[in-house]
């Protein structure tokens, strides 16, 4: 009896812990992508991307993501135009010398809908770390062809360049569009 008492007592300590334990996902940088565009000269868009970042999430066994850290190398900013990227990575707007990389880490997320949430957390640019809260929202989840899982989102938010100390050229817009689609596969123990 003792050990029935024991072995139930024991399996109610642990459910909690199940009920809640998140599956860690590492970004699949080839299935994911960091974009950006800004106004030019009030005329256009120019785009542009980020070739190397790195990640991870935690998604919980409902399928809500629980924890975001993405950080991207402020050296590979890609507009495809090799003078004005070096620009970007001047001292004029990105640094990269000095501030060799842009992250997010989200300190709270909350469900706003089916397949919806807001994401609050920190992002440092260009040296500077302001709060920020942007939407994410579910792009799908499945098994790969190598036995794998992934799950995968997407958000789009504004970033103005004169909050994170920027150069303020007058042809270029302050606020710049974001677009962060990532893909994960989950991490095997």
């Amino acid at each position: 009896m003792r050990r029935l008492i024991a072995a139930s007592a024991l399996t109610a300590l642990l459910l909690p812990a199940v009920a809640f334990a998140a599956d860690d996902y590492k970004v699949d940088t080839s299935h994911s992508a960091v974009l950006f565009k800004a106004l030019h000269f009030g005329a256009g868009y120019t785009w542009g991307r980020f070739n190397d970042f790195e990640g991870t999430f935690e998604v919980d066994e409902q399928g809500n993501p629980t924890a975001i850290d993405i950080t991207v190398k402020a050296e590979s900013v890609d507009t495809n135009n090799e003078k004005r990227d070096k620009h970007l990575r001047s001292p004029d707007f990105l640094n990269a010398g000095e501030f060799q990389t842009v992250s997010f880490k989200a300190t709270q997320i909350e469900a706003k809908g089916e397949g919806v949430w807001t994401a609050t957390g920190e992002l440092t640019l260009h040296g500077v770390t302001k709060p920020i809260t942007v939407d994410i929202t579910k792009a799908g989840e499945g098994k790969d062809p190598w036995g794998g899982y992934r799950y995968g989102f997407e958000t789009e938010f504004q970033v103005k360049r004169s909050d994170f100390g920027f150069y303020n050229e007058d042809g270029i817009g302050d606020e710049i569009a974001m677009t962060i689609a990532i893909e994960g596969t989950k991490k095997k123990l």
